[in-house]
Order: C-alpha cells, then structure tokens, then sequence
C-alpha cells in the first residue's frame, strides 16, 4: 500500500467525529499510536499532526509515565538515516517524531495529510514550559557548550516562573566515558526530572536518547538541536514566513556558514532528488514500516493508552 493509501485508510477507520477533528487541527485527545496517520519520509515515520495535536500526546505520556523520547524529523535527520542503521533505528523506537521542518510537511501532504503542520524544536519547547497545566513537571537541560544549559535555565525561568528546570548538564564534544556515564545516571537519579531536553545536535541526540533513556530516571526525552542556541541568544530566530517558505536552513547558513555549508550542500539536493523518485514510484523503495519491526520493544506502541 502506497504511504498516501495507507494514510487515507487509517483516517477512514477513525470515528467520523475523530476525523473531522484531525483534519482541523483540533483532536481534544490523542489517537492511538498504531492509528496514527503519518507521513513516510524515505521510510522514516514522521507524524502527521500540528502543535497543539503533539502537545496532547506530550502532556498523556507524561500523565501516565510512560518512558519515551521525542525525535526532530528535518531532512538532515533523515537524510542520517539513510546513510547510518543506527539512526533509523533511533528513529524507528522513538515515541513521536515531529516535523522539523517544512519538506517533512510537504511530502506528508502529498500523502493526504493536509492537516499536517511544522513542529520545530525550539518552538515545541517553548510551548511546553508555557503550558501551566505541565507546570507540575520538571525539566533537565542536557547539551550545549560550557554555560550555555545554565544560561538557558535561567533564561526559560525568568521566562515561566512556574517552571522548575532541577538540573543540567553539559556534556564533553564526544561519546560518555563509562564514569560520565555513571554520573550523569546518577544526577538524574538524584533530581528524577520529567523531562530531558537534548541539545546535542543530530543525529547525535537520536541515538543518545535511543541509548540511554532506559539508563535514566526520567519520563520523556526531547531532542532539539540548536534551540539550547536559539533560546540564549547564540543564534537569531528568523521571520515566520521564512519558515513557511521552508528557508530557514538559508537563513542559519547565513549565521554560521562554517559549520553548516557542507551539511546543507550534501543533504538538500539528494532529499529532493529521492523524494522525487519516493513520489514517482521509482528508484530504491522505503524502508519498511518502522512501527512493526519495535511494537514489541517499545510496550507504548501496543497499549491503547493515547485512544481518545
């Protein structure tokens, strides 16, 4: 079954009421994650679901304490995935990976999402701490250079009184010895956080959260890049109509074009290049449906507890 046939027969076998409120952007309850419609990107499962639609599976899983993390789908995520096993798997366990990005969105639609909106990182923290009905749930900041995780902690407090950020950690430029290891199990251990954020740029985060979350004493993990950056100051935020246009790679390679030109060179014209071949049916075919090759490792993806 194409990706877009077996979207449109996962929204026909919803409750007609149940489809008329995804279509809109307004389900009042997640739906269950083995009826989760979502788009196939290059055999990546990214969900077909908006801001307000996440934060409601956010908010249940940590209601219920359900261990998971949360991945960033943007194309040069994606585009790891193909090259490196380890990163599809990331991928493949995580409990919802989020569209990044606006080519995510567009491939999702041309698959007969069109409720399907971008779910950025940096804006989906910034709704969490928001949010005072999560104001009972506790933050840890992981990632980011010497200072930066504590600058961010005080900037999001200052920001939302009523969040409680118990601890960070910033992490040496490399893998965790297994002594790093065993101390940061143990400050998580001391402070049991509800959520981790992760600013360890991808696909980096996705296979540390991947790794360690049964290692840690914590609910939910969130990979999101450059928002530790973002949320200090150290990178500038662009218009929002840059990003609906789907240029604000353009706009972070203007600010850091060291780091970034190599990356943006060698993903962006191969991503369109087999996405175009995705759509017109040809060329090497996706990876095969993710949610069948974990159900049974991940205990989340069988239960019903997201059924609206």
């Amino acid at each position: 079954m194409t990706p877009r046939a077996n979207n449109l027969a996962t929204a026909a076998s919803l409750q007609p009421e149940a489809v008329t409120q995804v279509k809109q952007g307004r389900a009042a309850h997640p739906i269950s994650i083995v009826n989760r419609p979502y788009a196939d990107v290059l055999g990546v499962r990214v969900e077909a679901l908006n801001m307000a639609m996440a934060l409601a599976h956010i908010q249940s899983a940590l209601a219920a304490h359900r261990k998971g993390y949360v991945c960033m789908a943007g194309v040069h995520g994606i585009m790891e995935a193909q090259r490196h096993p380890e990163v599809r798997r990331a991928f493949a366990n995580a409990f919802l990976s989020l569209p990044d990005g606006m080519p995510t969105v567009w491939v999702g639609r041309s698959q007969g999402m069109s409720w399907m909106q971008r779910v950025a990182g940096p804006d989906l923290m910034l709704e969490v701490f928001a949010r005072r009905e999560l104001a009972g749930f506790t933050h840890f900041l992981y990632g980011g250079k010497p200072g930066v995780a504590q600058m961010l902690s005080d900037n999001l407090t200052r920001r939302f009184p009523w969040a409680r950020v118990v601890g960070t950690y910033t992490p040496p430029f490399r893998e965790l010895t297994l002594s790093e290891e065993q101390h940061l199990a143990r400050t998580v251990r001391r402070v049991k956080p509800s959520i981790i954020w992760v600013g360890i740029s991808s696909p980096r985060q996705e296979m540390f959260m991947h790794r360690y979350l049964p290692m840690l004493d914590t609910t939910l993990m969130f990979g999101v890049g450059a928002a530790f950056d973002f949320h200090t100051g150290r990178i500038s935020d662009c218009a929002d109509w840059i990003k609906r246009a789907g240029l604000q790679w353009l706009h972070r390679l203007v600010q850091d074009p060291r780091h970034l030109l190599w990356r943006y060179a060698r993903n962006n014209p191969a991503f369109v290049w087999r996405i175009a071949l995705q759509m017109l049916g040809v060329g090497k075919p996706s990876m095969a449906d993710p949610l069948d090759s974990v159900r049974e490792k991940q205990p989340w993806l069988c239960e019903s507890t997201f059924d609206s």
